[in-house]
């Protein structure tokens, strides 16, 4: 999977030089200052951006090859990338040992809105800590 990451980081970062400009002609809306500011928000949040995805059912692929078009830190995006994935099938292969083939079912229909929804709290409890806190 992470090597799948990988590759999909080295087209992002491939890619983008060779058609960077066609994405600016021929997609409405598009353009280098938006460009930028997603390169920003890539630079600022790499590494969670990329955990996040890599653990949620947000589309990865797309995430990794977005990371590369945005030529974000290479080592951080393998570490985020190592982790989330670690982290999501860990969760999965230990639920399957715990509660075996019951939760078989739980886990093909309702994973993901579970890791989803726990994200989401998770991103919540982290942004009302720091504006309470303040």
């Amino acid at each position: 999977s992470v090597l799948g990451a990988a590759a999909g980081y080295l087209v992002g970062l491939g890619l983008w030089s060779a058609v960077d400009q066609l994405f600016f002609t021929y997609i409405p809306g598009f353009s280098p200052d938006k460009f930028e500011y997603v390169t920003e928000l890539y630079e600022r949040w790499n590494f969670w951006i990329v955990f996040v995805a890599a653990f949620t059912p947000i589309p990865y692929k797309v995430i990794t090859i977005t990371a590369g078009v945005c030529a974000i830190n290479f080592p951080m995006f393998l570490i985020a990338s190592i982790v989330g994935r670690a982290a999501r099938f860990v969760l999965v292969s230990y639920l399957l040992h715990k509660f075996g083939e019951p939760i078989h079912d739980f886990i093909d229909r309702r994973f993901n809105l579970v890791t989803l929804a726990f994200t989401i709290l998770l991103i919540g409890g982290f942004l009302v800590l720091r504006f309470v806190g303040h």
